[in-house]
């Protein structure tokens, strides 16, 4: 036993971070020898771990019982994580005590879980704590950018509170690569695609990597930029890029699927649906710790499912979407849960749109009135077809449903602040103001009495009842005021309604706060007035509209009275005596007039005949039976019996 732990200090005193490989074989030699060598099991372990077998380290862990996991806890956290067990390597780190080392191992665990939120405040902590070692403060800043980029792509970081990156920051490619992903989860493409240059800029000219590493962390990196480059448009420049990037080069599956569907998407020759579809699926999806992120995974199965729909595969949508919906949640306020009851909606109406599309979809919203995706999508068709009547009747009869549940979840969905913008935004088209005042004041009261309340919203419905004559909504107005600048009394924005709410009432309350507010000179100083004067009272849509459509009846009109008139050619008959008197019997039939005579023998008869509308002539009888006495009588002669002479 002696003996071989003398050769293993020597063998580790010896050894350096180039031959794991070396301590590997010599830690095997010796447990042959003592099985039981805890030591030897520990370097066995480390050495396992360098050469990245996180499965053989973490076996060798677990084989070696808790007395070996107690020496080595940090090993076995750091194993478990690696081997993608994010669950129990946070917990297990969070319950040792094994210094700043443990808590990397949680922080790095956490984030994988995407509880980012206390994945940040784990590295504020380390932050704050100086004793750090190494190159440590690097890498914080390096996960602590990486870490406020997820919150803001999860939309639960503050965009306005967030620092912009400093001159340390920008020295580093990786931490300027995330800060350029924080600009771009904010919506700001501009500054992520400058930052995304710079950072390129970096790794080119970093001392500290070779040629290979440079290879591999420009992938990334140009992936990257290609997302940014499709999003603002410039699609030539994203062809460029795309000849740059070897999808075989990339290590990660999850970047490597990534880049695949960004090559689709900046691909502009290539229409055919089935052979998108084939490029899209080509790519393994990644397992344990290098799988995608809620908000990427959302993206993908959103890609999958439209690429499906191109291709006619409307039973597999159809099949696919009702599975995952009988799994979820309902109703919820997730992206990810309401897409898929788009792309099931859009499969049923095998991707018709208008009336056709309308019929199927209204009655999947019957039969699930709780669905937001559902009832959104028939919102959306409604508009479309420029049926604002019925979208408002869609969201209304949708919050009304959720209103009557019992439940405190349906309670909060039916005032989340998304769904009550957008029934505000369509009262707003209609100009039901008082809707929109009798919505937000629900709202408020809703969210009021919650611990995680909506600040946009109570800003919204304050700003809304500060304008009301009403003194019952004068008061909520000034709860809600008074709650907001209690919360933040840097926030000039609650500060001036605030002040703004009690003046009518109270303006001895508000003296002191009105002192924080700049003066008035300050905020005028830098408008031009002139060049207000040169450019006139701002319009709405509407009023420029009915603007224009004046102007253009102007200037019909004056067309109208310049413009000559034009003599019409004369349609009168030829030898027309204007002096002479028209005929009185003109507006008579022809037959009927008094210079009517009829033509041929028997024209007399054929009068009498036509007597229909006119006068009857009092001699019609005889006539009449004369007429057909000598029919009778020519009758007579043609069937005489009369002999006729013959020859003789």
């Amino acid at each position: 036993m002696a003996t071989g732990s003398q050769t293993l200090s020597t063998l580790l005193r010896r050894s350096t971070i180039g031959d794991p490989e070396e301590v590997l074989k010599s830690c095997n030699a010796t447990l042959r020898k003592s099985r039981n060598d805890i030591q030897t099991q520990h370097v066995k372990a480390v050495a396992l771990l360098k050469l990245d077998r996180y499965d053989d380290s973490l076996q060798v862990l677990e084989e070696g019982g808790e007395v070996l996991r107690k020496k080595a806890s940090l090993e076995y956290a750091y194993a478990l994580y690696k081997c993608g067990k994010s669950d129990e390597a946070a917990e297990f780190a969070a319950k040792i005590n094994a210094g700043r080392g443990a808590k990397h191992v949680e922080a790095q665990a956490n984030y994988r879980l995407e509880k980012f939120h206390l994945t940040a405040s784990i590295y504020e902590e380390l932050l704050n704590d100086k004793t750090s070692f190494g190159n440590e403060d690097n890498d914080l800043r390096i996960n602590t950018w990486a870490t406020t980029a997820q919150l803001l792509w999860k939309r639960k970081g503050n965009s306005e509170g967030l620092k912009r990156p400093t001159r340390e920051d920008l020295e580093a490619f990786e931490t300027t690569y995330n800060a350029a992903c924080a600009s771009i989860a904010m919506g700001d493409m501009r500054q992520g695609e400058h930052l995304l240059k710079r950072a390129k800029e970096l790794c080119k000219t970093s001392d500290d990597l070779s040629s290979e590493d440079k290879v591999t962390e420009m992938l990334p990196i140009s992936v990257q930029e290609l997302y940014v480059l499709i999003k603002q448009g410039k699609l030539e420049q994203a062809e460029e890029i795309v000849k740059g990037i070897a999808v075989d080069n990339i290590p990660e599956l999850s970047t490597k699927r990534i880049a695949q569907n960004n090559i689709i998407l900046a691909n502009r020759t290539q229409s055919n649906p089935y052979v998108l579809h084939k490029l899209f699926h080509e790519t393994p999806s990644p397992t344990q710790n290098d799988k995608l992120f809620d908000f990427q995974k959302s993206s993908f199965v959103a890609n999958s499912h439209s690429l499906d729909l191109l291709a006619q595969k409307y039973d597999g949508v159809t099949r696919s979407t009702t599975k995952a919906l009988a799994q979820r949640p309902s109703p919820s306020t997730s992206f990810s849960d309401n897409i898929i009851s788009v792309y099931h909606a859009a499969a049923r109406a095998q991707s018709q749109v208008g009336p056709q599309a309308l019929k199927e979809i209204i009655t999947l919203l019957e039969k699930h009135p709780k669905d937001l995706g559902l009832a959104l999508t028939v919102v959306q068709l409604y508009m479309s077809m420029r049926n604002l009547t019925s979208a408002i009747a869609t969201m209304e009869n949708l919050l009304r449903n959720l209103e009557d549940s019992i439940t405190e979840h349906d309670q909060d969905v039916r005032f989340n602040p998304g769904l009550v913008s957008v029934l505000v935004c369509l009262y707003q088209l209609e100009g039901r103001k008082y809707q929109i005042k009798s919505e937000l004041v629900k709202a408020a009261s809703h969210w009021k009495q919650r611990p995680g309340q909506s600040t946009p919203l109570l800003r919204a419905a304050a700003t809304s009842l500060v304008h009301s004559t009403d003194p019952s909504d004068i008061r909520i107005s000034q709860t809600l005021f008074d709650r907001l600048h209690e919360q933040d009394p840097s926030d000039l924005f609650a500060t001036a309604g605030y002040i703004a709410s009690h003046a009518p009432t109270s303006p001895i309350k508000t003296e002191q706060s009105a002192q924080s507010l700049p003066p008035i000179q300050e905020l005028v100083s830098d408008v031009d007035v002139t060049m207000l004067e040169m450019m006139g009272i701002p319009q709405t849509s509407a009023s420029i509209a009915a603007t224009l459509a004046d102007t253009r009846m102007r200037t019909a009109a004056s067309k109208a009275v310049k413009a000559k008139k034009r003599i019409r050619k004369s349609r009168l008959p030829k030898g027309y005596d204007p002096n002479k008197s028209p005929d009185p019997e003109r507006w008579l039939r022809l037959q009927e007039r008094s210079t009517y005579r009829p033509k041929g023998k028997k024209g007399k008869q054929r009068v009498a005949e036509r007597t229909q509308g006119g006068i009857i002539p009092e001699k019609s009888d005889n006539i009449t039976t004369a007429s057909y006495g000598q029919q009778t009588k020519a009758s007579g002669r043609g069937t005489s019996s009369k002999k006729k002479k013959g020859k003789r």
